[in-house]
């Protein structure tokens, strides 16, 4: 995970009046949103990337566990197992989750969305999919700091420098979840509903 950072787009997401897709007080909120469908009506494909979510969700949690349990000062072995898990997760199941999103589905989505004009005011071609796509981009970024951040604090020898590298490490960990937590919220209520409400036989056949 050694990509290089990349300039967020500064655009919005076409659900609706000042809808900005890094904008926390608002994003389990969008202005416009379908009413939830029932996981059971949802097409297999579908419920699968929901399946995958909610383990993500799951990951998430425990991840949050471990670094309050820094913040609380354990710091072992069990501490650095955690932290080994959690990467080795991200690295075999939510990158490989986005790339099957990326591959076929998203860009099927991005095609209906452009023909029925819910794109951005600014540009013809942007649209949802694009913020969720830069979304993924920024994980693996986020995730690389984080990382890098715990390998150093586990490295420094100094006391003082170990606790204010722990600090950013949590803080930057801390953010990676939020966002992960948004983009999973989007994903669900948002573009599956999209989905389930837009795509035919003939459209699940090509994923």
């Amino acid at each position: 995970m050694n990509e290089e950072m990349n300039e967020p787009i500064n655009e919005e997401m076409n659900l609706g009046e000042g809808v900005s897709p890094y904008s926390p007080p608002d994003a389990y909120h969008p202005p416009k949103m379908d009413d939830d469908v029932p996981y059971e009506e949802m097409h297999p494909f579908i419920r699968t990337l929901r399946d995958e979510h909610q383990a993500f969700t799951d990951k998430l949690t425990e991840f949050e566990e471990t670094l309050a349990m820094m913040e609380n000062g354990q710091v072992d072995r069990k501490i650095d197992k955690r932290l080994q898990d959690f990467f080795e997760y991200f690295d075999e199941e939510i990158r490989v989750h986005n790339l099957k999103e990326e591959e076929k589905f998203f860009p099927l989505i991005s095609k209906m969305m452009n023909e029925e004009g819910d794109h951005s005011k600014g540009s013809e071609e942007f649209n949802a999919i694009d913020i969720l796509e830069d979304e993924h981009s920024k994980f693996i970024q986020m995730a690389a700091v984080v990382f890098n951040f715990f390998a150093l604090f586990s490295r420094i020898p100094d006391e003082r420098s170990r606790i204010i590298v722990l600090d950013a490490a949590i803080s930057e960990a801390r953010a990676l979840i939020e966002l992960l937590k948004v983009h999973i919220f989007r994903e669900d209520t948002i573009i599956f509903t999209y989905a389930h409400r837009n795509f035919s036989d003939e459209d699940y056949a090509l994923l």
